[in-house]
């Protein structure tokens, strides 16, 4: 039977959330932009997604602007600021370790003539608050944080990081939080930052629909535009049955969050120390227990090749990954694992488990002993070869 140990990737989604999309799906079809019954029960549905979305990031439901994926919100939280300044250039600020939806629209956006400084991170992952004040111009639009690394799992200190932005520039501060929610408690007025994004599938919800928070009076452009959905931040008819999953997913993740995150905490603690005790010299990634989410075990085994160890791994059941899906294609090094400081090697031979609502105890058993067993049999080949 496979063992799944890779829901930073996505989750499955949850029978409780099917449930609630087939009304959407079915009976409840009208365009929720029109004004007769049909309509206005396909807004009620999005009303009501919204303000849950809202309650759990503590934000004003008209803050709370749905798209079709984390990525597009990224986009829209980038693209959308800078169209603003169009012409006049300016400045961004990104970390090194930033998803690819953040990473690759800040370095495009240097065809519209704005500079963009990638801000080194400690070997845990971590920007460090004077790197970023010593990086702050007078010209700084935008400063992009991710909340929860997706490779590794390391919490940025983000509260502290948005304090640094607003007391020494004018610029707006973006976090990208698709990891973090379901796992963490996410307060945007806590945290202190103007532009937030997530994901549904990250949470047992639909893919295909993410949103975006944007602090009342951050001015965006659109990036889609012919219609006045979404407060005419984002054109286009609504998603609805997904709109619903992901609302239906937030309030679930949230009620069980406390509970659900203890039981993984300790199924991860002890993954981690089957690993540990297997293969003595398997170097442990991102922060440590208590500054990471609860649900990432990571680790790089020296002498192993990553490709090859998940081929393997995936043989026998055990479904795991690199590091970002986003990426699993590519044959480079992690950038996320370059810039924490691992040779190439290492950031090459990473093995990302991601635990989640189903994984167990005995998957957690199986998991440790086969993952050192294939490592070990790699190694042994390696030396024959």
């Amino acid at each position: 039977m496979s063992i799944y140990l890779d829901h930073a990737a996505t989750t499955p989604l949850r029978t409780e959330v099917l449930e609630a999309m087939l009304p959407a799906l079915t009976g409840t079809f009208g365009n929720p932009s029109s004004i007769h019954a049909a309509g206005r029960a396909a807004r009620t549905l999005i009303d009501t997604a919204r303000d849950r979305v809202a309650l759990a990031l503590n934000a004003r439901p008209r803050e709370i602007i749905f798209t079709g994926s984390g990525s597009e919100a990224d986009n829209l939280a980038l693209r959308g600021v800078v169209r603003r300044r169009a012409g006049s250039g300016g400045h961004l600020i990104i970390s090194s370790i930033e998803h690819e939806a953040i990473l690759e629209t800040a370095r495009d956006l240097r065809r519209l003539d704005f500079e963009v400084t990638e801000l080194k991170v400690d070997a845990m992952g971590r920007v460090d608050r004077d790197v970023l004040a010593a990086a702050l111009r007078p010209d700084t639009v935008l400063v992009s944080v991710m909340l929860a690394n997706n490779e590794v799992g390391t919490i940025e200190p983000i509260r502290e990081l948005a304090e640094v932005t607003h007391a020494d520039s004018p610029a707006v501060f973006d976090t990208d939080a698709t990891q973090a929610l379901g796992k963490m408690k996410l307060d945007v007025e806590e945290l202190g930052v103007d532009l937030l994004t997530v994901s549904a599938h990250k949470i047992y919800g639909p893919k295909g629909v993410g949103a975006l928070y944007a602090r009342h009076g951050t001015l965006l452009d659109p990036l889609i535009t012919g219609g006045s959905q979404e407060r005419t931040r984002r054109s286009g008819t609504e998603n609805v049955p997904g709109v619903v999953g992901f609302g239906v997913a937030v309030q679930l993740a949230e009620a069980e969050r406390a509970v659900e995150m203890r039981r993984q905490a300790r199924l991860c603690a002890e993954l981690s120390q089957r690993i540990q005790q297997g293969l003595p010299d398997a170097v442990a990634t991102g922060s440590p227990v208590g500054e990471r989410l609860a649900n990432f075990c990571t680790f790089a085994f020296p002498g192993v090749e990553g490709e090859l160890l998940l081929m393997r791994l995936d043989r026998v059941g055990i479904c795991g990954s690199a590091g970002s899906a986003c990426t699993s294609g590519s044959l480079a090094p992690s950038h996320v694992l370059l810039a924490m400081g691992l040779s190439p090697q290492l950031a090459s031979a990473h093995l990302r488990l991601t635990l989640g609502r189903s994984t167990t105890q005995a998957d957690v058993e199986r998991a440790g002993d086969v993952i050192c067993r294939e490592v070990t049999a790699l190694r042994e080949h390696a030396l024959r070869a």
